[in-house]
């Protein structure tokens, strides 16, 4: 027969095992919610405008009516000798990658955490006036290139997930990933040898000209002053506001930085205006 302090220190021993057990399962399970301070988290407004702004859809709405008018302009003046060609990028260009985003936020972690298995998937949804601007472009006999830094080791999900929204020409000639090189100038030289480049189309500066490529932050403003006369003409800039070359500026360009690094940098790029303090 047990005494009563053995049933009680058998109750405790409940309790420590339980408790260590239950423990255990909390510890294995990766947190969803982020600290309120992590890289990912900062993703939060810009994620949301680009997925919930109505404005965002203006935009791209926008800059796709004016290429299609580009366009036209184009193949009733301009004579050449070479066939003519639009070059643009994929991600947050055509296809929205923002669920992926959301998901960085949700669970905490960075890029490239996930991305191939995003890729994979071949979910991401055509933007705005994206599929309707190409297919018009296709059926006027311009060829189109799709010059995106995805890895050439998912070419295929690319494709598939171009065709399966509709978008013209999406074939193994025409989507050039990146291979040796983050640079897309030798893909751009390699299609200007053949075609006479219309335009370009993407969401980076780097999608246009090699010289922005590495650049601190105030030689891209330069630059871009040096080269605003090209911009609505033959550069056409989408919105993205989740990621880009502009924030590796930001960081040197050394991405391996550590998190709390890449947070000061952030806090001191920041230009406040300079107000009293009020009582």
């Amino acid at each position: 027969m047990k005494r009563p302090f053995e049933y009680m220190a058998i109750f405790l021993l409940g309790i420590i095992v339980g408790w260590g057990t239950q423990r255990l399962a909390l510890d294995s399970t990766p947190s969803i919610a982020p600290e309120p301070q992590a890289l990912s988290n900062q993703l939060t407004m810009a994620t949301l405008w680009f997925q919930q702004s109505s404005e965002a859809r203006a935009l791209y709405y926008q800059i796709y009516n004016w290429a299609r008018k580009l366009l036209d302009e184009y193949l009733e003046e301009v004579q050449t000798t070479k066939p003519p060609a639009i070059v643009v990028d994929i991600d947050e260009t055509l296809l929205d990658n923002s669920p992926y985003e959301a998901w960085l936020i949700q669970t905490g972690n960075q890029y490239p955490r996930g991305w191939s298995q995003w890729v994979h998937l071949a979910q991401a949804a055509a933007l705005p006036g994206a599929v309707d601007f190409l297919q018009y472009a296709s059926q006027k006999k311009v060829t189109i290139f799709y010059v995106s830094n995805r890895q050439i080791q998912l070419l295929e999900p690319t494709i598939k997930n171009l065709r399966d929204r509709g978008f013209p020409q999406a074939d193994t000639q025409h989507v050039l990933l990146r291979t040796n090189t983050s640079s897309k100038e030798p893909r751009r030289q390699q299609i200007a040898r053949r075609y006479h480049i219309v335009f370009f189309m993407g969401d980076n500066l780097n999608d246009f000209s090699r010289e922005f490529e590495k650049q601190p932050l105030e030689e891209r403003h330069q630059l871009v002053e040096q080269m605003k006369h090209r911009f609505g003409h033959h550069y056409l800039i989408l919105p993205n506001p989740m990621y880009g070359e502009w924030e590796g500026a930001l960081y040197d360009y050394n991405w391996n930085l550590p998190e709390v690094e890449k947070l000061n940098r952030r806090q001191a790029a920041l230009l406040p205006a300079r107000l009293s303090t009020f009582q």
